[in-house]
């Protein structure tokens, strides 16, 4: 017992658990934390890799033994073939079959297919979320920072921009790319999808720039850029990385509704809303042709909120989560 309590004085102090832990490691554990998150996380990943290793990307080959763009002869009418019942409740076991997802109307294998288009919409997602945030990040900091002139100019640019339906751009641009695979629509689509980024790392750079942190580093002779970067940027990253995992979600939804009116990826490639659109007309005959593609649009895009949630949580030192049972322990 410690020589406090032995002595009838207060308990001694439970010392800080966070004295001498880094930065980094602070961040990892408040998103470990988040149990939500970490599961999103795992399981997003597990997707790609498994649409990965499934089907094969580039010059690395998948196992599993159908393209997608192989026809094949039809079986059982298209249905599909994946059994996850044991035989003692009456199924065949847990058994994939010739074709787990069935077949389309003129015999594609519909798991590789839906393997394709998992890659191609999680790559549009990548690259309009992570060239977007950049653009949008570097544009509203200059103008939260700068203010002035450079903010006015920037802002009107960015409502140029804005006031532009992203779906009519996305048409003209798939339209005019459409031969030039789904990189290209990606990059042009993330070209256009930085604004509203902009618009709120400026507003919390307004806010930050006049903290005591800010005039502490331009009198220790900090530059501009050193300022924005290494002290304002790091406090907003909680803005950025929310804005980051709404414009990825985004991303998806946009994609598929480009592919599905034939303006975003093309034939013979195939992403998630393609395969929604090449099968509508069967979607009362055949309805397993939409439940696939749209059960993942609909997980990928919850799976990324999910994380950027958690990250939102662990990067924002201003966040705290609440515990019923630490408020308890603590409680006298």
């Amino acid at each position: 017992m410690p020589d406090a309590v032995a002595s009838g004085g207060a308990p001694a102090p439970v010392p800080d658990q966070t004295v001498g832990v880094s930065q980094g490691r602070l961040i990892l554990r408040r998103f470990l934390a988040n149990k939500v998150a970490v599961v999103s996380g795992i399981l997003f990943v597990l997707i790609v890799v498994f649409s990965v290793s499934a089907v094969g990307l580039g010059p690395i080959p998948g196992w599993w033994k159908h393209d997608y763009t192989e026809l094949n002869r039809q079986l059982n009418g298209g249905a599909p073939t994946l059994s996850v019942l044991p035989e003692w409740l009456g199924g065949t076991g847990m058994s994939m079959g010739e074709h787990p997802f069935g077949q389309n109307r003129i015999g594609i294998d519909y798991f590789a297919m839906t393997m394709r288009g998992i890659q191609n919409s999680v790559l549009v997602m990548l690259v309009i979320g992570l060239v977007g945030t950049v653009i949008g990040t570097v544009v509203g900091a200059i103008a939260g920072y700068y203010r002035g002139v450079v903010d006015a100019i920037l802002m009107r640019i960015t409502d140029v921009f804005i006031v532009i339906p992203a779906i009519v751009i996305g048409a003209v641009v798939g339209r005019t790319t459409g031969g030039m695979g789904v990189l290209p629509l990606a990059l042009f689509l993330a070209l256009v999808s930085w604004m509203v980024i902009a618009r709120l790392v400026r507003a919390e750079f307004l806010s930050l720039r006049e903290r005591e942190f800010v005039e502490a580093a331009r009198v220790a002779g900090a530059s501009d850029a050193r300022i924005i970067f290494k002290h304002i940027l790091p406090n907003a990253i909680g803005v950025v990385i929310v804005a980051a995992t709404l414009l990825a979600a985004a991303a998806i939804l946009l994609e598929t509704a480009l592919s599905y009116l034939r303006l975003g990826v093309h034939a013979p490639d195939v992403s998630l809303g393609l395969i929604i659109s090449d099968n509508q007309s069967a979607f009362q005959t055949r309805p397993w042709l939409f439940w696939w593609p749209a059960t993942f649009i609909v997980l990928l895009a919850l799976l990324v909120n999910f994380v950027g949630d958690g990250l939102r949580d662990a990067f924002d030192p201003r966040q705290k989560r609440f515990s019923r049972r630490r408020t308890k322990e603590q409680a006298p």
